[in-house]
């Protein structure tokens, strides 16, 4: 699946894939290219969206998009309701910013317009899909995956739960605005495309152990993502129009592949799950956390590592009989899950997950599987990098590569890499190495690294 371009619209092919997993078509039209910003009436008004619009922006993004899009809605006879979501420190996508959006509200409003990246998009999906709207987003930042995404990550009481929700009907990625964000965006928005190494391979990994449902295409498009990363690094790290750009098409085809499946299954696995770790433990104690794509980068690094240990090993000598005694009850690994968590989200993600937990049986099948497919493993995982060569590219970036330097100490690192594995019921490495009894090993092996 190729991307094209008609002057400055996207063009996404139709999906032709015989995977047998149902695919939700992309019905979406996506601008990018410098100054396409002042063309949003006539993009609207291609897609029949309506006369009145609510624009949902924080005060940063209503000062370097969101003003200027409310001018351009009114000169094109269009109303613009404002709903600014201000904020002291940073915008979270929680409760409280969900209220303001729907009290924002008014029944005559046809459709929201998205000013921003991460939160605002995700809290604008959520709105627009409960009210039955349609929406809009412009871009400010090549900082997520998101854009085109139909699931909404947000906070409730603390915990980070992925919501169903919608699409934008219009994006609209005007490089000039984007390229010109701070550059820890940039940063973020190639550590969310970096992780997409683990979440193919976990993918895979599921597949061959667990015959999880898979889709080529959706995994192809992943794959152009990162090799679209890679080819343009010094673009990117100089934030180029050439650069930017090809950061958010790796950006958006990675939401794409949410958009065609329904689920976040080709872009999220443990990597993502680690970075949600960091995230809750942050907001527990009242820290500002590190933005979510360059936690993703981080635990990335982590994962890579991981499977380089995973992949160094013989599993023919698996002692059944040892793991099966060793294994924990149901009881001690609840209450592993919530003193990790804390009681509250721990218990909260326990009620969510509630096939987490696998009997003795389902778990001898999964490593009968994985002693039975080892070489086809090896083959099929070989397109994921060594850490040196990641490391290099991170630090030429100017990214963070380690959890020290997001402010997780050596404590909360442990307890992430022990249980982000359960944060969702998603196959992962670290589940497949926590079944064969020996992850504290693996990680007291990359802690020590």
């Amino acid at each position: 699946m190729k991307i094209t371009y008609e002057n400055n619209q996207l063009i996404l092919p139709e999906i032709n894939c015989q995977c047998g997993i149902e695919h939700q078509q992309p019905d979406l039209d996506v601008y990018i290219g410098e100054g396409v910003l002042a063309g949003i009436v006539d993009y609207l008004k291609k897609r029949k969206l309506g006369k009145k619009a609510l624009v949902v922006a924080d005060q940063n993004t209503y000062r370097v998009a969101g003003a200027e899009t409310m001018r351009l809605l009114a000169a094109g006879g269009l109303t613009a309701t404002l709903c600014l979501l201000e904020r002291e420190g940073e915008l979270e996508p929680d409760e409280a910013a969900l209220g303001e959006i729907l009290l924002a509200m008014d029944p005559e409003i046809d459709f929201l317009v998205a000013v921003g990246s991460g939160s605002i998009n995700d809290l604008t999906r959520y709105v627009a899909f409960h009210t039955g709207r349609e929406f809009v987003s412009v871009a400010t930042a090549a900082s997520m995956d998101g854009y085109t995404s139909v699931i909404a990550p947000l906070l409730a009481r603390g915990l980070k739960v992925n919501k169903t929700a919608t699409y934008p009907q219009v994006l609209i990625c005007d490089l000039e605005i984007i390229r010109h964000a701070p550059y820890d965006m940039v940063i973020s928005g190639f550590g969310d495309v970096i992780g997409k190494y683990i979440a193919k391979a976990d993918w895979i990994l599921g597949r061959i152990i667990n015959e999880e449902p898979y889709c080529p295409v959706a995994a192809d498009l992943v794959s152009q993502a990162v090799e679209k990363c890679l080819q343009q690094f010094e673009g990117i790290k100089n934030r180029t129009p050439e650069g930017i750009k090809s950061l958010m098409e790796a950006l958006i085809l990675s939401g794409v592949s949410i958009l065609m499946l329904g689920h976040t299954r080709p872009v999220a696995s443990i990597e993502h799950n680690m970075a949600h770790f960091w995230e809750m433990a942050k907001l527990l104690r009242g820290e500002k956390a590190a933005s979510h794509g360059t936690a993703v980068g981080v635990g990335t690094l982590y994962a890579v590592r991981f499977y380089s240990l995973f992949l160094e090993q013989d599993w023919n000598e698996l002692e059944l009989e040892r793991i099966r005694q060793a294994r924990p009850t149901k009881a001690a690994w609840e209450e592993g899950v919530k003193d990790a968590y804390g009681e509250k989200i721990g218990s909260l993600i326990l009620r969510d997950n509630p096939k987490e937990y696998i009997d003795w049986p389902e778990q001898e099948r999964r490593l009968q599987a994985l002693v039975r497919n080892q070489r086809l493993i090896k083959e099929e995982l070989a397109f994921l990098p060594d850490y040196e060569t990641l490391v290099k590219v991170f630090r030429e970036l100017g990214s963070p590569m380690t959890a020290a330097e997001l402010g997780i100490d050596q404590e909360t690192l442990r307890k992430s890499l022990l249980y982000a594995k359960d944060y969702r019921e998603r196959y992962s490495v670290f589940k497949t190495v926590n079944e064969a009894g020996r992850l504290e090993e693996f990680v007291d092996r990359i802690l020590q690294l």
